[in-house]
Formats: structure tokens, C-alpha cells, sequence
């Protein structure tokens, strides 16, 4: 997982491994949109960002905070779930903050990440949505990730809602789609 967890740099946007130095500045951006973390699996609302971010720390991922090419911060995003042997993980844990949202920074840091993981030998990058993220499941398609199902009830997010998740994946003989739209 070493060649994940480095930094990464895409068209115009930089992926910095997540830092104890990262967390006052991340805490003020996840507090831009305190409505989104109702549709979240953990909540980076300043009551229990902390709590959030000290959790994501602790855990196996490769993450990241994210600065466009003036160096505002963008938000976050993770590999997670990495099962080295099948050669899959899941890019997820995503945050933009609001101004950066419908610009088209999704679809180049989701480029940046999987050509990272493909390059690091992944042959499958997962995507897990909560069915009421709209705007999800939206850029998902956008991205051009196959929509493969429903997994019902498949977690209970933070606040105790029994979570519908859709699962989208790209594989790396699919990527880079042929002009996916941007």
C-alpha cells in the first residue's frame, strides 16, 4: 500500500497524504456544509469532526487532502478497503466543499486516484454511495463507472440509518473511458 499513501498530482489538483497538521483547516472546510453529513457514513461536522477525523486516522487507507493548483484546499478523499490479493479497493470517504462542487473537480481527481491505483497494480476501483446521494450516483455515471446494484441496508451511518448503497466500479481495462464527458 506504500505507492498508494504518496502523494499524488493531476490536471490542475494535488492529493496530500492526510496529516495531523491538515486538521484545523479540513474541520473549517467539512463545516462549509453541515446538511451533507446526514447523507455521510461518519459525520466531519465540527461536533464530531475530531472524533471523525481521529477514526479515519486510525484506519488502513491511504488519505487525502485535496488543493486545486492555487493551493485552496478542496476537500478529502480515501482509498479504502484495499484487498491487495483481489486487487481492488474503493475510492470513497469523498468531500468537496461546496464552491468546488459542478466545476469538474470530481472527475479530475478521480482521474488523478485511479490512475494511481491502477499504476500501483489494481485491476478494479470501487465506488459505495448512499442511495439518497443524488448527486453521487450522478457523478458516478458522469465518470463512467458501471452501476452494478443495490446492497440493502448494507450499514448503519452515524445517524443510526440503516444506509441503501449503491456500488459503482471502473476496471482498469475500462479506464480511461473514451471521452467520458466532463
Amino acid at each position: 500500500m506504500s505507492g498508494l499513501a504518496a502523494p499524488i498530482t493531476g490536471d490542475g489538483v494535488r492529493a496530500d497524504p492526510m496529516a495531523e497538521a491538515h486538521r484545523a483547516a479540513l474541520k473549517a472546510a467539512c463545516a462549509e456544509d453541515l446538511a451533507i453529513w446526514d447523507i455521510f457514513a461518519l459525520n466531519f461536522g465540527p461536533e464530531q469532526f475530531d472524533a471523525s477525523f481521529d477514526r479515519i486516522m486510525a484506519l488502513p487507507w491511504a488519505r487525502f487532502v485535496l488543493f486545486d493548483e492555487a493551493g485552496d484546499l478542496i476537500g478529502m478523499s480515501s482509498f479504502l478497503n484495499i484487498v491487495e490479493d483481489r486487487q481492488l479497493l474503493e475510492i470513497g470517504n469523498t468531500y468537496y466543499r461546496p464552491r468546488f462542487r459542478g466545476t469538474g473537480i470530481n472527475h479530475r481527481i478521480k482521474d488523478m486516484m485511479m490512475r494511481r491505483a491502477f499504476e500501483c497494480g489494481y485491476t478494479r476501483i470501487e465506488y459505495r454511495v448512499d442511495l439518497r446521494n443524488l448527486r453521487s450516483q450522478a457523478a458516478m455515471a458522469k465518470l463512467g463507472a458501471a452501476r452494478e446494484g443495490v446492497m440493502r441496508k448494507d450499514r448503519t451511518t452515524w445517524t443510526g440509518h440503516r444506509r441503501d448503497t449503491v456500488l459503482f466500479s471502473i476496471l482498469k481495462d475500462e479506464w480511461p473511458p473514451a471521452e467520458a464527458a466532463r
